[in-house]
């Protein structure tokens, strides 16, 4: 249903409005109310916020026309006005307009001209409005998907693009918050939900300065990664600084005592970037997958409280950079041979 507010000081306008769009109404097209001058309006718009549109005459005792133009601007900018009036010279058309008149109807009013002209304005305002919800439809879908999807899928037919993937060289980090399973047992769910959230947000804000992209959060555990010039090292840098931040951070509770620690696993290589999942149920994936992965995933099981591990091959590009202590050879799964291991130990200023 369309609402429409009539601002007009003649009683007679209101009857043969009610009688031209009386079909309409009786169906629940419209709904019309009535005011006899802007001031009225003004006060029926606040409390009735769902109006959609104004029908308005220009003279009128109290408030005229033009003022209450000037009036919905301020504070209803999406409102649209059509001005109904007997002084259509161009001055006030071209005032009317200037003040955000949608439209100009003279009296005596041609009621199959007010029809086309409702039914134009109408659906600007549905165009608006679906723009509106568009609008806020992706920005609810941002905070669900990372701006690389977004990116990836926007350059691209959708349909033929679902299952296309490519092949890139980045680095990966998985990051376990150690024993938060510890507050999952003895706290309330919302609880929870909120305290892991603020860990999550610390970490996220850590891994986009550094010009990374959360992959998924996995329970406890997030998955960044960084593609690009330098990206083992953006990696690195993130690590640290989100270890930093939550060895900063105070016990939970006494109860608990629970003390927020990162245990974190970080690997370089050439991996597969695209949509994983099921193309007939619409549930997809877009992820990196592949054996870089894999051991970083790995390397974030071996790592300790605190601890940031990564392979002694990936670290020697960076060694001016950063310094490292020897873990040594640790046997992984599906892995023939043990790799060497270094912890990430601080950053070199």
């Amino acid at each position: 249903m369309v609402k429409i507010l009539v601002v007009d000081d003649e009683a007679d306008l209101e009857i043969l409005i009610k009688q031209k769009f009386r079909k309409r109404i009786r169906e629940g097209e419209m709904e019309f109310s009535f005011a006899l001058n802007g001031r009225i309006a003004l006060e029926m718009l606040e409390e009735n916020p769902d109006i959609d549109l104004i029908l308005s005459d220009i003279n009128m005792p109290e408030m005229d026309g033009l003022t209450l133009l000037s009036k919905v601007k301020e504070k209803h900018s999406l409102l649209k006005t059509v001005i109904i009036s007997a002084y259509g010279d161009m001055e006030n058309i071209r005032t009317a307009m200037n003040l955000g008149a949608f439209d100009f109807i003279t009296k005596p009013v041609d009621f199959r001209d007010l029809e086309i002209t409702l039914e134009k304005t109408i659906q600007y305002r549905n165009q608006i409005k679906s723009t509106l919800k568009a609008l806020r439809e992706n920005n609810i879908l941002k905070m669900y998907v990372d701006e690389t999807v977004l990116n990836f899928m926007g350059n691209k037919e959708l349909e033929s693009s679902l299952m296309e993937n490519e092949v890139i060289e980045a680095s990966v980090a998985f990051i376990d918050l150690v024993a938060f399973t510890k507050i999952s047992e003895n706290e309330e769910p919302n609880v929870v939900v909120g305290l892991l959230n603020d860990y999550f947000d610390l970490m996220v804000k850590e891994i986009i300065e550094e010009a990374g992209s959360v992959d998924k959060f996995i329970g406890d555990a997030v998955m960044a990664v960084f593609q690009g010039e330098d990206h083992f090292a953006r990696a690195l840098r993130a690590s640290l600084a989100i270890r930093t931040k939550i060895n900063e951070m105070p016990v939970f509770s006494e109860e608990n005592n629970f003390k927020p620690q990162v245990s974190i696993g970080i690997n370089s290589g050439e991996m597969v970037s695209g949509n994983i999942g099921s193309k007939s149920l619409r549930r997809l994936d877009y992820t990196v997958i592949g054996d870089a992965v894999n051991v970083a995933a790995r390397l974030q099981t071996a790592a300790k409280p605190g601890e940031i591990l990564v392979l002694e091959k990936n670290a020697s590009p960076v060694m001016t950079e950063f310094s490292f202590r020897e873990i040594g050879e640790i046997k992984m799964k599906n892995k023939t041979h043990p790799v060497k291991v270094l912890e990430v130990v601080s950053s070199i200023a």
